[in-house]
């Protein structure tokens, strides 16, 4: 099973690019599933419905979200009734979503989960508890788990994986949009990244214009943020999870992928 983990999808342009790219990107790497952080894919911040569509036509199985996800009123209701999109499980049950979701690939169950992290972010839930109690709750559901920490401190992501290694097949981090290069296999078998980096403008500051984050952090005033323009880039994680002839997983790896 190859599953590839995108990072934070950054501008409507990045959700285009991926129209007539992904699926072929798919056959040629053989990947099985994709998973997509896509809170930010829409102007202005947030994921507008259509954009969502979009990115599950387009070829992505789960799109996760962050503290972004509910900033356009047209996804919520979306929320609610489509299954290929999440949001982080610790904001309150009122909230519209859910924050998991079980598919099936290839008669393989596939449980994905989101979680935000709380450190230099909203006080939410605690993000630990959040996800154990997933868990017990979908025990026996689900052949592999993989799990979207949408936070801002790496010390908090690589806790969170920590703590749950070998209870979990993969952990990656989103939110920076800075791709780091620790990917590895934990000692109990979990395959982690602390952040798969963004999928955007690749001239620019973290997906917006470069000028107008020097203008504001040299003026401290405040001002429009607008998504760059130009080539896009494609930041992730290839996770190759090896099974038997019984679907039991007996090898794992990660790779950084850019394209």
């Amino acid at each position: 099973m190859k599953i590839l983990a995108l990072g934070d999808i950054v501008s409507p342009a990045s959700v285009e690019g991926l129209k007539n790219m992904l699926w072929s990107y798919r056959k040629n790497n053989g990947i099985d599933f994709v998973v997509a952080n896509g809170e930010n894919a829409s102007r202005g911040n947030g994921l507008e419905a259509d954009a969502a569509q979009q990115l599950l036509d387009y070829g992505v199985d789960v799109i996760t979200g962050g503290n972004h996800i509910w900033q356009k009123n047209s996804l919520r209701p979306f929320l609610d009734s489509c299954k290929n999109i999440i949001r982080p499980m610790n904001f309150p049950g009122s909230c519209a979503g859910s924050g998991y979701t079980i598919l099936d690939c290839n008669g393989t169950r596939i449980l994905v989960m989101n979680v935000s992290g709380t450190v230099f972010m909203e006080s939410l839930d605690c993000p630990f508890n959040a996800v154990e109690r997933c868990l017990e709750a979908q025990k026996g559901k689900y052949d592999i788990s993989i799990l979207d920490i949408h936070a801002e401190a790496t010390g908090e992501k690589y806790a969170i994986a920590r703590y749950f290694d070998g209870k979990i097949d993969a952990v990656f981090g989103t939110h920076t949009h800075v791709p780091t290069a620790d990917g590895q296999i934990l000692p109990n078998g979990t395959a982690y990244i602390t952040d798969l980096g963004m999928c955007g403008p690749k001239n620019s500051i973290l997906g917006v214009k470069s000028e107008i984050i020097i203008e504001k952090m040299r003026t401290k005033m405040p001002l429009r943020f607008d998504f760059a323009d130009g080539e896009i880039e494609y930041n992730g994680v290839i996770v190759n999870l090896m099974t038997d002839g019984f679907g039991k997983i007996i090898d794992k790896s990660i790779k950084r992928v850019r394209f």
